[in-house]
């Protein structure tokens, strides 16, 4: 052996080998977790303690240089200690750490003497026993090593109690006397071994001297401890006194340590880094009590038993496990009955078991006084039933699992389990259905592990499924899972299944929990909150809030983060389910309601508190059911309808099933603002195409013109012209048949967005002129100013700069009245740009700043941008070009966000100008020339001929003729869009000829 720690650490045969009090320490640390990685954080706490210097990692590597160096001088390779990104390792053979040579000759010890070998079983313990030199790491100080030392000591004297029982049964009295006398007077308070001694002293014929044995303990324990001797070794004084005990025999009741976990099973996967941290907060926290709860089907019992397992030589005195009943189709076990289990498995008789609870109780703690012993409290029903069977010693460790939170009880450490990681529950499935079937479906594999929801159970059930079903694929119940009466139909083997499980969960909570439970399984989001759940079980947000609760601590709900909830998806399933059936028809309907028109009022009323009066068609909606809980979610601002986009889209299709056609097309509306702004436009045109079915369904022409009307926002904004103008021009054919001035007003203005943007300006023109004679009523200047809006900007675009001037501040002036603040940032933004193209720099930056504050204040990613690619154009003339790109880039970022494609054309093609005059001609035409394919794909002429342009720009050092093909295509596009860029193009080309 090469290095030794039962003792004064030794390396390489000598104990004085490392004299470096630092080194010494990192040593002890490393060879302490032989042959695991120990982090640095730890190895720094171990040798400084509370006081680590600021160069505690550069100390710490001094150290670890030194130890190699030395280990080498000793005929060690320096690779023993090896580097990881987390710490240092020790890597060694089994048979060059003494500690290691220890445990495998005691558990082979165990395993002889288990198969009714005594002898042998004596001569591997004496063998384990001879390895120790001293207490472990003596002279190390320490506190994180004298810790292990303590765990290592007491492996010790647990082997040699283990070792003197088998030699009393060997009738080895006489020569266990004198060392168990020492051992006793070291470990004055450790019963086992006093009552050892008394049993060899009795077997000699000494009864005198074991009775002073006895007394002298008994008279230690009052006064260190307070209390009598422990049962057991009461019962053995009142033998020897009674004369029961022959000389030369060993009362074998006496002797043997009770075993009653269950088998740990082989496959346990995926709890390692919990079960790690509850085994280290046991060894050195001395963390008595550990509550383990979670859902159904979590594996708290399997995590128990593993822990146990991995524990049981630090408490040899009894391993205990019970099984509580809390959740099962039994009911709870009363605590009187499971405590009479509990004594019989510590051999209590029949004869001694007390009839009252109190004294049985009584009798429980005195059997667990004076030994250490593990006990496993499983499937507890509540913190009343086990509190009573807490042991008060403090050499025991309980653990205790439960489907419920046992917040009553005064101590213990709560763990609550998640389900496994998708990797450890594809490793879980291939460990029970076979490593190779799942290896060769990779994709497979992962898709059920999905469909189980990452649930233990659930997953050992479905690869039971495929183990006993060799000719499946793992693809075939992956698709069993999807389809057919669903996953929980699937997730059975034998008698055991998920659903079954999950039922005796919910058999558990009050009725009220049970149907607030039922309706949480129609929502259709990934999260909800406790307005949610109160608009859906009609009840006080209060008793809600206690309702909610009560499903957590039964683990039929889990809080995500404060006030956010989420249902598993497999508890969720049976939740829908539960409400399936018949007998719930008419209250599933109702809550579908309520749901919908929760969600309705309240993106509704975030929509009236944002848009403002350029609210082009306010929904008109009754007053809501709930106005408290619809108050709250619009006083959320745009973080309530971000949080909530994924739900409101699925409740768009959801109100489609349920045939709630209104609900469709009327979330879709409501909707339109934030994903619009948000440039969520897949969302928008999923939604809005929902609405367009359900009002054509219904018949109802208004509705299916306004959902027309918002699909063709997002094509406009997809730069797909043609797509957005057919739907349109269909729209407003519905609103003139309908008399709707004002929907046709407004339609024949975006028909002229649609085709400024694509190249026609006096197309649009005309539908401005148009839309503006229908504008003759007062009250109409909401609309109206949007109308001078975009009226505006296509004059600006076309280079009409004076009557663009005037349109624009006549939009302001209506803006101001109207108190629209996202009109005012239109109105500034563009009469910023109008003065910059006029030549008045300094008005216009202020002008444009302002913009760009206003646009952020109102959400309006797409105008800021806008506003962001002027102020860098500025820059740009003014000769600070990397100032120009910085802002381009910042333009660029928002029109991504958005979605604009042609408005990311237009700042990668002024990002690529600003990046050519700060010097980088390669990056600048590579830019260009991304822009150009991508405005030839959209259709995009005005950003074609400005890649056209740009292009020509850096190609004109090195190639003058390619320059000049360039701008005659730029040229012509120009001429085409009727843009006054044309005019700087004809001027370039006339300087090459």
């Amino acid at each position: 052996m090469r290095f030794g720690i039962l003792g004064p650490l030794r390396v390489g045969g000598g104990e004085a080998t490392i004299t470096a009090g630092r080194d010494r320490v990192v040593l002890a640390m490393l060879l302490s977790r032989a042959g695991r990685v120990v982090p640095v954080e730890e190895l720094i706490d171990a040798v400084w303690e509370d006081r680590p210097p600021a160069t505690a990692r550069a100390q710490l590597q001094s150290c670890v240089s030194r130890l190699r160096q030395r280990l080498t001088l000793l005929g060690l390779p320096p690779e023993t200690i090896v580097t990881d990104p987390v710490g240092y390792g020790v890597r060694i053979e089994p048979t060059d750490l003494d500690f290691e040579v220890f445990t495998r000759r005691v558990e082979a010890a165990r395993a002889v003497a288990a198969a009714g070998q005594p002898a042998e079983a004596r001569r591997h313990y004496r063998e384990a026993l001879a390895l120790w030199r001293g207490p472990a790491f003596a002279g190390i100080a320490s506190r994180s090593i004298q810790r292990r030392a303590q765990a290592l000591d007491e492996q010790r004297l647990t082997a040699l109690e283990e070792c003197v029982d088998v030699e009393l049964r060997l009738r080895r009295a006489a020569d266990l006397v004198d060392e168990l006398t020492e051992s006793v007077e070291r470990h004055p308070l450790r019963e086992r071994l006093r009552g050892q001694l008394m049993l060899a002293l009795s077997a000699l014929g000494r009864q005198a001297d074991a009775l002073t044995v006895y007394r002298e303990g008994r008279r230690l324990y009052a006064e260190e401890l307070g209390i009598e001797p422990g049962a057991a070794l009461q019962e053995l004084h009142q033998r020897i006194l009674a004369g029961d005990l022959a000389s030369g025999g060993v009362d074998s009741r006496t002797t043997g340590p009770v075993r009653a976990l269950p088998r740990a099973i082989n496959d346990f996967t995926g709890r390692q880094q919990t079960m790690a941290r509850l085994v280290k907060e046991i060894e050195e926290d001395a963390a008595r009590i550990q509550l383990i709860d979670g859902m159904a089907g979590s594996g708290k019992t399997t995590l128990a038993v593993h822990v146990a397992t991995a524990l049981a030589d630090r408490y040899p005195d009894a391993h205990l496990f019970i099984d509580l009943h809390g959740h099962s189709e039994r009911s709870p076990l009363p605590t009187g009955a499971a405590v009479a289990t509990l004594l019989r498995q510590l051999g209590v008789p029949a004869e001694r078991m007390p009839l009252e609870l109190d004294e049985r109780l009584a009798l429980w703690r005195s059997e667990l006084a004076g030994r250490r012993a593990l006990v496993v409290l499983d499937n507890a029903a509540s913190a009343d039933q086990v509190a009573p069977m807490l042991p008060n010693g403090p050499d025991c460790l309980v653990l205790i699992t439960s489907r419920r939170r046992l917040v009553g009880l005064d101590e213990g450490r709560p763990s609550s389990l998640p389900v496994l990681d998708p990797e450890e529950a594809v490793e879980l499935l291939g460990r029970v259905a076979g490593e190779e079937r799942v290896t060769a479906e990779p994709e497979a594999a992962a898709e059920v592990a999905r469909r189980c929801g990452y649930l233990p159970l659930a997953i050992r059930l479905a690869g039971a499924r495929l183990a006993h079903r060799p000719r499946w694929r793992v693809a075939d119940l992956a698709e069993r899972l999807a389809a057919g009466a669903g996953p929980l139909a699937e997730l059975v083997a034998g008698q055991r299944s998920v659903g079954q499980a999950f039922a005796l969960s919910y058999a558990q909570v009050s009725p009220d929990a049970q149907r607030m439970f039922r309706l949480l399984g129609l929502h259709p989001g990934v999260r909800f909150d406790n307005r949610v759940a109160a608009a859906l079980a009609e009840r006080s947000l209060p008793d809600t809030q206690d309702l909610l609760d009560e499903l957590v601590d039964a683990h039929l709900a889990e809080e995500a983060e404060p006030g956010r909830y989420r249902l598993h998806d497999l508890i969720r399933e049976y939740a829908r389910l539960l409400l399936a059936e018949p007998g719930h028809a008419a209250e599933r309907r109702a809550a579908v309601d309520r749901l919908l028109e929760y969600h309705l009022q309240g993106a509704a009323e975030l929509e009236r508190r944002t848009q403002g009066a350029s609210n082009q068609l306010v929904l008109r909606l009754p007053e809501p059911a709930r106005p408290d809980l619809v108050a709250a979610c619009a006083a959320q601002g745009r973080g309530w309808f971000d949080e909530n986009r994924a739900t409101l889209i699925a409740l768009a299709r959801l109100a489609e099933e349920e045939g709630f056609p209104r609900y469709c097309w009327q979330l879709a509306r409501v909707c339109w603002r934030g994903q619009f702004d948000g440039g969520h436009l897949e969302d928008l045109i999923e939604m809005h195409t929902v609405g367009r079915r359900a009002a054509e369904g219904a018949g109802d022409e208004e509705a299916v013109a306004t959902m027309l009307n918002y699909l063709a926002s997002a094509y406009y904004r997809l730069a797909r012209f043609s797509e957005a103008i057919r739907l349109m021009e269909t729209a407003l054919v519905l609103w003139r048949g309908l008399g709707l001035d004002r929907e046709v007003s407004n339609t024949l203005g975006n028909l002229g967005n649609a085709h400024a943007a694509n190249g026609d300006i006096r197309r649009g023109e005309e539908y401005y002129a148009a839309s503006a004679q229908l504008f003759r009523r007062p009250g109409e200047l909401g609309p109206f100013t949007n109308l001078l809006n975009n009226l505006s900007f296509a004059l600006f675009s076309a280079g009409r700069y004076d009557e663009a001037l005037r349109m624009s501040r006549r939009h302001l002036q209506l803006a101001r009245q109207t108190q629209d603040i996202r009109q005012v940032g239109h109105a500034l933004g563009h009469l910023g740009m109008i003065r910059h193209r006029m030549g008045d720099v300094g008005p216009a930056r202020r002008l444009l700043r302002l913009a760009v504050t206003l646009k952020r204040r109102s959400g309006n990613r797409y105008g800021e941008a806008e506003a962001l690619n002027e102020i860098g154009l500025m820059e740009l003339q003014g000769g600070r070009p990397e100032r120009a790109a910085a802002l381009h880039r910042q333009a660029l970022a928002a029109m991504v966000e958005v979605g604009d494609r042609i408005g990311q054309c237009a700042s990668r093609n002024l990002l690529a100008r600003a990046i050519l005059d700060g010097g980088d001609v390669t990056s600048a035409l590579d830019l260009h020339r991304r822009v150009l394919a991508d405005a030839t794909r959209l259709g995009a002429r005005y950003e074609q001929a400005r890649a056209l342009d740009g292009i020509a720009r850096c190609l004109l050092p090195t190639d003058p003729a390619a320059a000049r093909s360039h701008w005659k295509r730029a040229l012509t596009l120009f001429r085409q869009v009727e843009s006054p860029d044309g005019r700087e193009v004809e001027r370039l080309l006339a300087e090459v000829d």
